[in-house]
C-alpha cells in the first residue's frame, strides 16, 4: 500500500459536511459478516478494525483505508489484506463475502 498513512488513513475515513462543517463517518463504518456469522469484521469510525473468528473476538485488529468502494487493511502485525464493496450492504474481502448488520 504505497502512500501510507495516518493523515490519509483519517482523510479518507471521515469526509465533511458541506452544510456544517462537521466530521461525519465514512459509510462503511460498521460490522459486516460472513453468512455463517464466523468473519465479522468491525470498521471503527476512528480508522480501526477489529476482525472475529469464530470464537476468537479479536483475532486480528489494525487499520483500514477506503477510497471509493476500495478497503486497505493492515493489521497490527504488518499483515495486508483488501476487499471492495460491490453493493451498498455488500464487501467481498479475500474470497469471502460479507453482509452489512
Amino acid at each position: 500500500m504505497p502512500g501510507w498513512s495516518k493523515q490519509r488513513t483519517y482523510s479518507t475515513i471521515t469526509t465533511r459536511s458541506k452544510m456544517t462543517n462537521h466530521r461525519v463517518p465514512h459509510p462503511y463504518v460498521g460490522l459486516w459478516v460472513t453468512k455463517d456469522h464466523d468473519i465479522r469484521h468491525e470498521l471503527l469510525p476512528n480508522g480501526r478494525y477489529v476482525e472475529a473468528r469464530g470464537n476468537r473476538e479479536k483475532a486480528y485488529e489494525g487499520r483500514y483505508e477506503v477510497a471509493e468502494s476500495h478497503i486497505d487493511y493492515r493489521d497490527d502485525t504488518d499483515f495486508t489484506a483488501d476487499g471492495e464493496f460491490v453493493a451498498p450492504n455488500v464487501l467481498h474481502h479475500a474470497g469471502m463475502v460479507l453482509i452489512r448488520q
